[in-house]
């Protein structure tokens, strides 16, 4: 896709916006532009019951991608690499080459395998310094361990010494792997443990979210974005949350490409939010986090 074609997706989108008269900035602070050994890893299958959008025979296109982001008025998305135990399902430098092809509008977050401890600070150290990523993220439960786990701990001192945020998954999993590792409580120690660590903890906890609040609330680094679930299916704890005391402290996600922008979005004035709020869940929340 070349940059022509990319000025012309943008004045696409600035003339949507318009016409919706939407001007609130919008990130999406959780979404993946999939490899196909990422999105036909058989690790998926229980969620291609539920959806056709992770059903792929061919590479797809930043250009797809970017019209996702078009179609949902979505200015910016971050996008993850995936690494599980001796797997690269979406490595660092084929997010970095994603992000370079995507004329600003994609971010890049990175991830290890904690199971090579050795690797894990050169290749953090990597992805800030050559890549320019502004996170890490590293998923419990492909390694079946909770974040209490000893092997996190390099990588939250990598965090902490590069100062950008590790992001995370929190709640029950769509995959067939075991949930326990994502109960947000593990958090509360880590956040004990690494006071300075800003955490992003993705999905929304459920069916722990009031546990995921709690953590939240209790640790000023310590956030929630609500990637992989639609407003409909927000739970009631965390919208009062939102509109009161945790304004500042969810940003909005989709899990992208499993649940596009504008299916996301859907339903986005049910919740009731004031300007301010709305404006700090869509993306507010998320340029201070990651220092956009």
């Amino acid at each position: 896709m070349n940059s022509n074609t990319l000025n012309i997706q943008s004045q696409r989108r600035n003339s949507i916006k318009t016409e919706s008269k939407q001007s609130t900035m919008i990130i999406d602070a959780w979404g993946q532009h999939p490899t196909l050994r990422h999105i036909q890893d058989p690790i998926f299958d229980s969620l291609r019951r539920w959806t056709k959008a992770l059903t792929y025979s061919q590479q797809p296109t930043i250009a797809s991608t970017i019209a996702a982001l078009d179609a949902g008025n979505v200015d910016r998305m971050l996008i993850s690499a995936w690494y599980g135990p001796n797997k690269e399902m979406i490595s660092n430098e084929e997010v970095f080459d994603f992000v370079s092809q995507s004329n600003g509008r994609l971010i890049g977050i990175g991830s290890v395998d904690i199971t090579r401890p050795m690797l894990v600070m050169r290749e953090i150290r990597r992805c800030i310094e050559k890549f320019n990523f502004k996170a890490i993220r590293v998923l419990p439960w492909l390694f079946q361990v909770p974040p209490t786990d000893r092997r996190f701990y390099p990588v939250y001192v990598a965090c902490c010494e590069l100062n950008i945020p590790f992001c995370t998954q929190i709640g029950h999993t769509g995959p067939l792997m075991p949930s326990e590792v994502g109960r947000p409580i593990y958090l509360d120690q880590v956040a004990l443990d690494f006071p300075d660590l800003t955490i992003v903890a993705g999905h929304i906890g459920y069916p722990w979210t009031e546990e995921a609040i709690a953590v939240a609330t209790k640790h000023p680094n310590v956030y929630i974005d609500t990637s992989a679930y639609t407003i409909q299916r927000y739970p009631s704890t965390l919208i009062e949350y939102m509109r009161t005391h945790g304004r500042s402290k969810v940003l909005f996600g989709t899990n992208y490409p499993m649940i596009t922008p504008a299916k996301a979005l859907d339903g986005l004035n049910d919740l009731g939010l004031d300007e301010k709020t709305r404006a700090l869940f869509l993306g507010q929340n998320a340029v201070r986090v990651f220092r956009l």
